[in-house]
């Protein structure tokens, strides 16, 4: 039954393709009954390379097996998501997203964000439909962990407090990130050693967008402009010793090692507000823990999931 499926699906996509031939059309993968074609590969490089131009700097073979990592893990949620929540009403969530996307980007508006897809060759309703699982994603995990998320608010201002009473000059720094945990079958020294070979052959934000398990890792590592109150006493000891430019050694935190390049710092002349540093720093750890579930979710469910490579 599951060779009539795929003969089926396969012979759909050709006739949808006309302008294709035969042999211009591959199989790559196959996630339990749904196929991955070099058609979708191509598509996602295109559009890795648009988040991340740096990427074009890769491998042909490496950036290839980003794509595909990248076009399983799409699949995978999209098969969870379909359990859970309706996938055609979803438009806010998309609007949402893009409009991030569109920001990030220093994209004037919609048009010009349309023409640049265009110019690129990335089909709209192809990034919309990435964009869609990204959004429902982000919502299946916050309704299905938030309430595990745990946050002691009062530890959270005592630190702000403390780190405003005992500095004189504050700072704000332009960060960028690489997360990194344990993986089935992997030590972490392997994978550390894995990430500082990577770090010299092909530099950080492509090590991120490769090794990361951080939701910044699509744009490089890149987590931008952030105020040193919101820095763990950790992560902000070893941030404070780096010159522009430089690297963190993997710093210790819950459940793996963090990696923090600094792209930029500058000095705060503003008079800081605590209640708002303190809700900064509470979406912060929230987002760094809903995080941590959405990994281990996707682990799990892709560990029971057929993926047969071609």
């Amino acid at each position: 039954m599951k060779k009539i499926i795929t003969f089926l699906i396969v012979i759909i996509c050709l006739t949808f393709n006309n302008y294709l031939t035969a042999e211009t059309i591959r199989i790559i993968i196959k996630v339990e009954n749904e196929i991955i074609t070099n058609i979708d590969i191509d598509n996602e490089v295109k559009y890795l390379t648009f988040l991340n131009p740096k990427l074009n700097d890769l491998e042909k073979s490496k950036l290839n097996d980003l794509a595909k990592d990248s076009v399983v893990s799409d699949v995978i949620k999209k098969r969870e998501l379909k359990k859970n929540i309706d996938f055609e009403k979803s438009h806010r969530i998309v609007e949402i997203i893009e409009s991030n996307l569109i920001k990030s980007k220093r994209i004037k508006n919609k048009s010009e964000f349309l023409s640049i897809l265009e110019n690129k060759n990335l089909d709209y309703e192809v990034i919309n439909e990435k964009l869609k699982i990204e959004g429902l994603w982000n919502k299946l995990i916050y309704e299905k962990y938030i309430s595990n998320v745990k946050i002691n608010k009062s530890e959270l201002r005592d630190k702000i407090i403390y780190n405003l009473n005992n500095k004189k000059n504050k700072f704000e720094y332009n960060l960028s990130e690489i997360m990194i945990v344990d993986s089935d079958g992997e030590s972490i020294n392997s994978i550390i050693k894995k990430v500082n070979i990577n770090l010299e052959q092909i530099g950080f934000e492509n090590t991120a967008n490769i090794l990361s398990v951080s939701s910044s890792s699509k744009n490089g590592g890149l987590i931008g402009w952030i105020n040193e109150l919101q820095l763990s006493k950790k992560v902000k000891k070893e941030v404070e010793k780096l010159e522009v430019g430089q690297i963190t050694n993997p710093i210790n935190i819950q459940n793996g090692y963090l990696l923090i390049k600094l792209n930029d710092k500058r000095e705060l002349t503003e008079k800081i507000n605590i209640e708002d540093q303190l809700d900064k720093l509470i979406n912060k750890e929230k987002n760094r823990q809903l995080n941590t579930f959405s990994n281990i979710l996707y682990k799990r469910l892709k560990k029971n999931i057929e993926i047969n490579e071609y």
